[in-house]
């Protein structure tokens, strides 16, 4: 393993993790703000914190060494989490799943809700990591990105196939192989982040909205249209528009797909780049048409009928949150007897019936729909095979490509 070595985000890294916690993905996906429980938004952590949060760079793919583990004489496991990421009882006073989880191991679940955004909770754990020490948490729960970042420094430990045989074996296949983890020898996803074309169909006149070319071309659609204010979502699924693979692009590629967004920003097809605040005005119809979260579209459809939304013919971006043991554990073999029994299809189903998001779990289906049919047929939370197979992720990014990248997409967007 590299030796670490902190290094200061750059500016525009900085500015493009502000506008994802304060209006993007990382504002929106944690919430679900038409559940029937009534929870409230989260509320995020302070964007200050970001300018002292160096992301240090990437080391050799080594593992962390395995560190001695406690898990036979200390039935425990401490998980952390993001708010509203795990099932909650009517009353809100238990957690269903992880009390049977340990009513049948005896393995006692900590269970916390202390990650609020992926750079603030790095910020947590990286001193610990860096020095060889344990976080005091045996499994936590981070975007792609950083599940990437995590397991190159060395600071994620690898998984005991032997403890996870429904994982190994249910874990969908557009999840089984990312560039970051291929074969998932460290990672296992908790839940998959779909991009999607989002149309409001009054505004469209009944017209079905289902290509980015259409979104950049249509003259019906002209300063009716908006794009996401995150790079990978915005540029990923144009480079699918224009045949190109996310999960192999060039500079050359990505110039191409910056081009294109900027001949209809120039043209004014596009109104404005936006984070989660498009829901308002799709809703309203001021804007037609646009590129959105898959977690918007579910819960704006509970209140209008008119949202659709379609899963273009090149294919879409799908970003995951995934779990990892950090370097140091004490109880890793608890920890992956956690992550094997949320691949159980009844646990899944469960744990999916209430966070509205991609279950990453094969033969979920027919439990899910005796929870509830409709999210069974609901293929933004179970894809079907066709769905699945146009499902691509953007590749991951040494630290000069995404300062490089961040700077064209801020000047395209005006950011």
């Amino acid at each position: 393993m590299e030796s670490y070595e902190p290094e200061r985000l750059s500016p525009v890294q900085l500015a493009a993790m502000r506008r994802s916690l304060t209006n993007g993905r990382g504002a929106l996906t944690r919430r679900s703000l038409l559940r029937a429980s009534g929870m409230g938004a989260l509320a995020l952590g302070g964007i200050a914190t970001l300018g002292a949060c160096g992301i240090p760079p990437a080391g050799r793919a080594e593992g962390a060494a395995a560190a001695d583990d406690h898990s036979a004489e200390e039935k425990e496991v401490t998980f952390s989490n993001w708010t509203e990421y795990m099932d909650v009882s009517d009353d809100e006073k238990s957690r269903p799943t992880l009390e049977a989880f340990t009513k049948r191991t005896g393995i006692r679940v900590k269970y916390t809700e202390d990650i609020n955004d992926n750079v603030e909770f790095f910020g947590k754990i990286k001193p610990q990591l860096a020095a060889g020490q344990n976080t005091g948490r045996d499994l936590i729960c981070v975007t792609d990105w950083l599940a990437a970042r995590i397991i190159r420094l060395g600071w994620a430990q690898k998984l005991d196939p032997s403890n996870l045989p429904h994982a190994f074996a249910n874990v969908s296949a557009q999840f089984r192989t990312p560039d970051w983890d291929p074969g998932r020898a460290y990672s296992y996803p908790w839940t998959g982040i779909p991009t999607v074309i989002a149309y409001n169909a009054k505004a469209t006149g009944g017209r079905k909205v289902d290509s980015v070319t259409q979104l950049l071309d249509d003259p019906k659609l002209k300063g009716r249209v908006s794009f996401l204010s995150e790079m990978r979502d915005t540029v990923g699924m144009t480079l699918l528009d224009q045949g190109k693979d996310p999960g192999k692009f060039t500079d050359t590629d990505f110039d191409g797909a910056i081009g294109r967004l900027q001949k209809a920003v120039d043209k004014k097809q596009i109104r404005r780049f936006t984070g989660n605040d498009y829901t308002a005005d799709l809703s309203k119809g001021d804007i037609a048409a646009c590129v959105g979260w898959a977690g918007d579209i579910i819960q704006l459809q509970a209140d209008n009928p008119d949202i659709k939304f379609a899963i273009p013919a090149a294919g879409y971006i799908t970003s995951s949150d995934n779990l990892l043991v950090p370097a140091q554990a004490r109880h890793k073999t608890n920890a992956e007897k956690l992550i094997d029994y949320y691949y159980e299809p009844p646990v899944a189903a469960q744990l999916a019936a209430y966070i509205n998001y991609v279950c990453p779990v094969d033969g979920v289906r027919e439990e899910l729909a005796k929870i509830d049919e409709s999210m069974a047929s609901n293929t933004l939370i179970l894809p079907d095979k066709e769905m699945a197979a146009k499902s691509r992720s953007f590749r991951s990014l040494s630290t000069e490509e995404e300062t490089a990248y961040e700077e064209k997409f801020a000047k395209l967007i005006g950011a």
